[in-house]
């Protein structure tokens, strides 16, 4: 029996004509010979009535008295519906169907509510569905605990729900339908040029998940990469191949990997800076403030430390809590509102000369201030002012050609 896996989002599956393209690219799996589990997301968005968001509106959102435990009562309903509405489709156009929750197909997980963490899978039940159906309609983005609790595995779980089953089961392959042509070199609403590719590595995609592209979550990535399942994004509205996500050059439909440097720009807004000064005499400042910061739930990012002094980033819905534990410390931070992180990532610009000159000169040439930079093997961060974000992406994305095609995209290096 050869399994494929299919998940398709909330855009995907929002309204009748949505699921009748989704039900299109399911009708070809069958046709290929495969049986398919299908992964659902909750329907729509915030507005649509049965949206994860709009769930938790009824409760008064972030304001809800209910304790964790119940919030995931609540929103695994979401996926539940959406699964029941879109079997209900299948059986309408003759497909033999049947619908699982997580719980139900196999997903096991910690008691970690809101954001479990997938402990084990047991896939029989879902493997013996497989005798009377050809398609399996699983819920994603939830499991249940050992105590027999409802759990959600976070935000991108349904990408990790299907990633999983793939593993479990192991798929030929998994695709993730969405509302994009696969994924781009930069964020299309952003950049004017940016592109689809045609394949990446699982590293790529997960460096470029990591620094802000939404097209898939991370965590989806690191499970395909360990089962080594390849991975497909694709868009459900077209039958587009996508772009495939892969570890082994054999799997390459093009020449995009072969000595990429620069995969493509990602970018995080709304963030917040903020610089600490150490106290005449202090030198426990870093442990201090991070400290602190742990303690009052506020995660950072892009931190740059110094002897006297430390900076980095949060979200600008923490700032103001931040800034209100430094200053009973004692410390009278200094703070830059309204920042975007923006990053250029590529597998292979470790040790290549010139990589920083072309990210520092298309924006200072747009006098485009860089209030604070980092690095790593894999990606070059900027800290920019948001009012200049969409000018730095764009002006990034040209300076390494990545609006041409992709074995064009190192011949900036021709310059140097």
């Amino acid at each position: 029996m050869k399994i494929i896996v299919q998940k398709f989002g909330g855009t995907s599956v929002r309204d009748p004509q949505s699921r009748e393209f989704a039900l299109n690219h399911i009708k070809s799996g069958l046709n290929e010979g495969y049986k398919v589990v299908v992964v659902v997301s909750a329907m729509g968005r915030m507005g649509d009535p049965y949206a994860t968001d709009t769930l938790l509106s009824l409760v008064n959102g972030p304001a809800t008295l209910l304790n964790e435990r119940e919030q995931d009562l609540l929103l695994s309903c979401g996926e539940v519906i959406s699964s029941v509405v879109f079997t209900n489709m299948l059986l309408q156009n003759g497909i033999k169907a049947t619908a699982l929750t997580g719980g139900q197909a196999g997903f096991r997980t910690s008691q970690d509510y809101t954001n479990a963490k997938i402990l084990e899978m047991e896939t029989d039940r879902l493997l013996n569905e497989f005798e009377s159906a050809d398609v399996v309609v699983v819920t994603g983005f939830q499991g249940v605990a050992e105590n027999g609790d409802v759990t959600t595995i976070g935000r991108g779980g349904s990408d990790t729900s299907a990633a999983a089953l793939g593993a479990a089961l192991g798929a030929e392959y998994v695709d993730i339908f969405t509302d994009v042509e696969g994924i781009m070199t930069a964020d299309p609403r952003i950049a004017e040029k940016a592109r689809p590719m045609s394949v990446v590595t699982y590293t790529e995609v997960c460096n470029m998940a990591y620094q802000g592209a939404k097209v898939i979550h991370p965590r989806a990535v690191e499970i395909a990469m360990q089962a080594k399942v390849p991975m497909r994004i694709r868009s459900t509205y077209t039958d587009g191949e996508g772009t495939l996500v892969t570890s082994y050059p054999k799997h390459r439909r093009g020449s995009d990997i072969q000595e990429r440097l620069v995969t493509g720009i990602a970018h995080v807004g709304q963030i917040t800076q903020i610089k600490v000064h150490a106290k005449e005499g202090q030198y426990d400042l870093q442990t201090e403030v991070f400290t602190a910061m742990a303690n009052a739930r506020i995660s950072v990012d892009f931190i740059n430390i110094y002897p006297n002094g430390v900076i980095y980033t949060v979200s600008d819905k923490d700032a103001d809590t931040a800034i209100s534990v430094l200053k009973k410390l004692g410390h009278d931070p200094v703070v830059e509102p309204n920042c975007a992180k923006v990053s250029v990532v590529g597998a292979g610009i470790t040790g290549v000369p010139g990589v920083t000159a072309k990210i520092v000169t298309p924006l200072s040439e747009r006098g485009i201030q860089i209030l604070q930079s980092a690095d790593s093997h894999t990606t070059i961060w900027v800290l920019v002012k948001e009012k200049d974000l969409v000018e730095a992406v764009n002006a990034l994305h040209y300076a390494f050609n990545l609006h041409l095609e992709d074995d064009s995209a190192t011949d900036w290096m021709a310059d140097y």
